[in-house]
């Protein structure tokens, strides 16, 4: 592989998206980066940066998106914002394995994909089974590196209200270590050091491994 990279970010206006554009725009061993999006606006422009608008219900139409060496999905929903479990399962398994299928068959060696801490295809917690679930499935697409973030409650500065994670915020502390709260920007840095090294196989990245990871990549 070339020491320098393409990649595609699905989601690219969320939380931990807009973090991990930010900081794979900076980093050397990324030549672009093509951010997919659902409507335009919100990102900087960027001599990297191609941003590509496109419908998600029909991602296998925009295979032209994803032809590069790296894809980084940290796409989303809460059963809230969804409000069926078919509509929660669509975004965060359909939306995630289609585009992997797409970007195989493009040549994409390394899958980058935000999940949660708890992920497990057998849980009867439902969140958890299809986190578990799209895990799985990316792990079967044939890619040779595959790099799974399992963040615990997530924060930063969302658009959006997050009853759950503001009471998390406040009340972390209280929790064990390793269940506690990460900055957003810690995943989307963990996730660019592990783009940055590609390493071979399945590897996944729990939340003491990627907290502090943003003050390591700026020092590095």
């Amino acid at each position: 592989m070339s020491s320098q990279r393409s990649a595609v970010v699905l989601g690219a206006t969320g939380l931990v998206s807009r973090a991990l554009v930010s900081f794979l725009l900076r980093e050397p061993s990324i030549l672009s980066v093509v951010a997919v999006v659902r409507r335009g606006g919100g990102l900087a422009e960027h001599p990297k940066l191609r941003v590509a608008v496109a419908d998600f219900e029909q991602l296998e139409r925009h295979a032209e998106h994803f032809r590069v060496d790296q894809v980084l999905c940290a796409l989303g929903t809460t059963m809230r914002q969804a409000g069926t479990r078919e509509r929660f399962r669509r975004v965060d398994y359909d939306y995630p394995v289609i585009a992997g299928h797409v970007a195989r068959a493009q040549g994409a060696t390394h899958y980058l994909l935000v999940s949660a801490l708890g992920a497990n295809p057998g849980s009867r917690v439902f969140y958890n089974q299809v986190k578990g679930e799209t895990e799985a499935a990316i792990s079967r697409l044939g890619f040779p590196s595959v790099t799974i973030a399992r963040p615990s409650l997530l924060v930063g500065p969302r658009t959006e209200v997050r009853v759950g994670e503001r009471i998390g915020h406040v009340l972390g502390w209280l929790l064990p270590k390793g269940l506690r709260p990460i900055a957003a920007d810690d995943v989307a840095a963990a996730l660019t050091l592990a783009a940055r090294e590609s390493r071979h196989g399945v590897r996944l990245l729990t939340p003491g491994e990627m907290r502090g990871a943003a003050n390591q990549l700026s020092n590095s």
